[in-house]
Formats: C-alpha cells, structure tokens, sequence
C-alpha cells in the first residue's frame, strides 16, 4: 500500500494505524498547496479531490477519506483489536466516534487554523471556539476512567482523535479545562507506533 500524505495533517491518523496494524507501506509526501507529488506530477491525477490522506490498494486502486481509510486498514488485520467485528455494536460505536471526530471536532477546528484568519471574523472565530469548547467537553467526558475512548483497548477512533488534538496547541487553543483530553493525548503519544509516524513525517 501506499499513503499519500502531509506532515502533520490528518492523514497522520491512517499513518498510525498502519503502523499500529504493523503492514507494510509507503508514503508519499504531497505538496497541497501546489497539488503535486515529489516528482511534479499532479496529485490530483492520484486523488480529484485534491486532498490527503489517500491510499493507494495493493489490489489497485485508491481509497479516500481517513474514516474509511483507517477502517479499512484495521480490517486487514482483524486480530489487532483496531476495530470491532463487523455487525458488532462495538463496531458501531467505533464508527459513531469516528463520524464525531470527523463532523464535530475536525472541521470544528478548520475556522481556528491561522491560515484563515484574514478571511474568518473575530466573531466568527469566537463562535466557533465556543462550539468546539463543548464538542471537546463531549470528548472529554467519553474518557473519564478509560484509557481510550472506548475503553482499555487502542481503536481507529483513537488515531483520528489524538490527530484533531494535536493540532490544538499549535493553534494556541487552551485544553486546560480538559485534563482528560491532556492525559489521552500524552498517553496515545507515548505509543511506538505513534512515535514512529512522527519521526518518519518529520524525516519528510
């Protein structure tokens, strides 16, 4: 397989999860401002969509979206605990937060980036910090006394939450009032295969 990708950004998710499934991949770093590949070639021949992450199949063909993408991974390898049993509620509450992630904290934060602060107001700004105050609150409470949201074992939900988190500091947004979503995040961070995805994306 083959995971196209930017430092940092939300492709960081499946990166960790290939690595926590321990199967054998490649990444390939993409330029998305300009939408191209190391060698020049239009990212966009590779996904439309113009946007990271996308896996390339062994069978052929590309997969899009991180919440399929993470999903499909941890299935091919269903022993990992990863994911619940298809069918299984577990696996429903597994993509119930996955779909939270992705709905509710993920694009919550996009009004917050820097990079947007000249086209996003003060007061839309404020608003969309208080939103995403009480989204991270529902977070937070989702982990009181489990390691991981949902429960003792690391799932795909934790990969796509932890990313989110990440970028919170970056952004100068305070997590103090969630020392939850603090612990969770040094905790997942501590994981090797975490680690490992770090150290690789900072290699570039």
């Amino acid at each position: 397989m083959k995971l196209y990708y930017k430092p940092g950004a939300c492709s960081l998710s499946p990166h960790i999860v290939l690595r926590e499934a321990g199967l054998p991949f490649d990444l390939v770093k993409v330029d998305l401002v300009a939408k191209t590949l190391p060698d020049g070639s239009d990212f966009r021949a590779v996904n439309p969509k113009g946007q990271v992450p996308a896996l390339a199949l062994d069978e052929g063909g590309i997969l899009t979206e991180g919440a399929v993408i993470v999903q499909y991974i941890a299935d091919k390898v269903p022993d990992s605990g990863l994911i619940p049993a298809v069918g299984t509620i577990e696996r429903y509450h597994v993509q119930e937060l996955l779909n939270f992630i992705g709905s509710e904290l993920h694009k919550g934060v996009v009004p917050l980036f820097p990079m947007l602060k000249d086209v996003v107001s003060d007061t839309h700004r404020d608003f969309a910090a208080k939103v995403l105050s009480g989204k991270l609150s529902v977070l937070n409470q989702q982990l009181e006394g489990k390691a991981y949201l949902t429960g003792d074992v690391f799932t795909v939900a934790d990969a796509y939450a932890y990313t989110v988190l990440s970028w919170l500091p970056r952004i100068g947004f305070d997590l103090s009032a969630f020392p939850g979503l603090i612990a969770f995040s040094e905790r997942v961070g501590a994981r090797p295969a975490v680690q490992a995805a770090h150290a690789a994306e900072a290699q570039g």
